[in-house]
């Protein structure tokens, strides 16, 4: 069930969640009307072979990130992928690379074993629409395939299953097929059904995590905690007895989820056979104005672990939480 009891969040931080998503309306063109726009809308934006990797993808200049929305390890690169305002980031072989096109301001940024969803908001100077709907990239950013709501939706709120063909969103607005509420399609955004939520207690929506391989078995943070479902959301279970849940990601073997206790700001490991079975996974101290935004756990490599902080601070641990490196210090590349 969603109406209009439910406020739709990102993060919190200061003990409230807060809406970071990105307007567009500072450095964006609006669409180009319908005459001058090239009649291959649902192509690529461009053929990948005119761009070699070499090209497209350099290190990265030393800079400040904002507005980050969402890292993930995509299953066609070995790197740590980072959403930003302006574009990729990426950090891989112990050093930080960006592209050189199509920098799009990334919303609801999802890796997948292909490459990656998302949504947002088109480069200033881009011909693309804005807003970009729900695109797909399968070259590192280099193209961009238009999946559905184009000119229509931004979502802040997405998630994909690594290997299935599961995808949800939050529609904050009504767009014209869906309205405001979640949804879940089943074959990569064809088709979309509005996902029930029977159970789901809390005053407040968060953002989505999909097992990699169980495209039905999601989680839901919230400011109520973390709830669970293995049917597609119909229905939904709280895990645990936590409260303040900032964000959430699976991997394989678990689920972890990043509560705020005694304003402590914790990460913790969730079984996924028994769901209220948490680990705490020593983590670098974070001050409770500073929690974690999003997580993201490496499918092919079940001990690799990403989260990044409301104020930009990125960690990565590749031990399973035993040792942590310090990706970003407040968003700066140096």
């Amino acid at each position: 069930m969603f109406n209009n009891r439910f406020i739709l969040v990102t993060t919190l931080a200061a003990g409230m969640f807060v809406f970071t998503g990105c307007s567009g309306e500072e450095n964006q063109e609006q669409a180009k009307p319908a005459s001058e726009e090239n009649n291959a809308e649902n192509e690529e934006q461009k053929q990948s072979e005119e761009v070699s990797e070499a090209d497209f993808i350099i290190k990265a200049a030393p800079q400040k990130i904002d507005h980050i929305h969402g890292i993930g390890y995509p299953g066609n690169d070995e790197g740590l992928y980072v959403a930003s305002h302006h574009g990729l980031k990426i950090f891989k072989d112990g050093q930080w690379l960006e592209t050189t096109d199509e920098n799009h301001d990334y919303m609801g940024f999802q890796a997948f074993e292909g490459g990656f969803f998302a949504s947002g908001h088109p480069a200033e100077g881009s011909d693309l629409k804005n807003p970009l709907g729900l695109v797909k990239s399968t070259d590192k950013g280099n193209t961009l395939k238009k999946i559905a709501f184009y000119g229509e939706s931004d979502f802040h709120f997405l998630s994909a299953s690594y290997k299935d063909d599961v995808l949800y969103l939050i529609n904050e607005e009504p767009n014209s097929e869906l309205e405001r509420g979640v949804y879940v399609s089943k074959d990569r955004g064809g088709a979309w059904e509005l996902v029930e939520l029977n159970g789901l207690t809390a005053n407040s929506l968060g953002m989505i995590a999909v097992h990699p391989e169980k495209g039905g078995t999601i989680a839901m943070s919230t400011r109520e905690g973390i709830f669970v479902s293995n049917d597609y959301g119909k229905t939904m279970e709280r895990a645990g007895d936590y409260q303040m849940v900032t964000a959430a990601a699976y991997s394989k073997g678990a689920l972890y989820i990043a509560p705020v206790v005694n304003e402590e700001i914790k990460l913790i490991r969730l079984s996924i056979e028994q769901g209220n079975a948490g680990e705490e996974v020593t983590i670098p101290n974070l001050k409770y104005d500073n929690p974690i935004t999003y997580i993201a756990a490496d499918p092919e490599q079940e001990d690799r672990i990403a989260f990044i902080t409301i104020l930009n601070d990125l960690y990565e641990t590749e031990d399973g939480g035993k040792t942590w490196n310090q990706l970003l210090v407040n968003g700066r590349i140096e």
